[in-house]
C-alpha cells in the first residue's frame, strides 16, 4: 500500500491550485480565473459601435438576446486594436453581476496551476502589458509565463459598479 501524506497523519497543508483560462493577447499568454468566464464565442461579422463609448470598447454585440460590450485590453493597454483572425474569440466573462465580452487573439487552454507556480511580487515578465492590470505570472515548468490579468482594474469595471448605484 502506497505511503501517503494522509496515510501518515501529516497535517501539511494541500498546495493550492488555481483553474484559468489561457489565451493569446498581443503576443503573450494571458490568463483569467476561469470562474469568471461563462463562454467563448467566435467573433461575429459585425460588432455594433457605440457612440461616445470609451476608446477600448469595440461596441456590442447580441448573445441570444442579451446585449454584451466587447473590450479589447491591446486598445486599453496602449497598443493597437486587436486583430481578426480565424482563431480570434470573444471571451464572455462575468464580475459582480456584470456581463462583458473581452476580444483576444487566440483561446489555448484550461489550465490548472498550482500556486507556487504564481509570482506576485515582480512583474517584469509581463512582456508588452502593463503591470498595472497584472496580478501575477504563472511561471510553467515548460517555460512558458502566463500573465495571471485582473478584468475588474484593466476595464474599471468597479467604477461601472459605483455609477450603477
Amino acid at each position: 500500500m502506497a505511503d501517503t501524506a494522509l496515510d501518515r497523519g501529516d497535517t501539511e497543508k494541500m498546495e493550492q491550485v488555481r483553474t484559468l483560462l489561457v489565451f493569446d493577447l498581443v503576443g503573450e499568454h494571458c490568463g483569467l480565473p476561469v470562474n469568471l468566464v461563462r463562454e467563448i464565442v467566435h467573433v461575429p461579422p459585425r460588432i455594433t459601435r457605440v457612440p461616445n463609448a470609451p476608446h477600448y470598447v469595440r461596441g456590442v454585440i447580441n448573445l441570444r438576446g442579451t446585449v454584451i460590450p466587447v473590450l479589447d485590453c491591446a486598445i486599453k493597454m496602449g497598443g493597437s486594436a486587436t486583430g481578426h483572425s480565424g482563431e480570434s474569440r470573444i471571451v464572455v466573462a462575468e464580475f459582480e453581476g456584470i456581463q462583458f465580452g473581452v476580444l483576444v487573439d487566440a483561446v489555448r487552454e484550461v489550465k490548472t496551476v498550482p500556486d507556487s507556480l504564481v509570482e506576485t511580487s515582480d512583474m517584469s515578465g509581463a512582456g508588452d502589458i502593463s503591470a498595472n492590470y497584472v496580478t501575477g505570472v504563472a511561471k510553467m515548468e515548460d517555460g512558458r509565463l502566463i500573465v495571471l490579468l485582473d478584468l475588474a482594474l484593466l476595464f474599471d469595471i468597479t467604477e461601472l459598479l459605483e455609477e450603477e448605484e
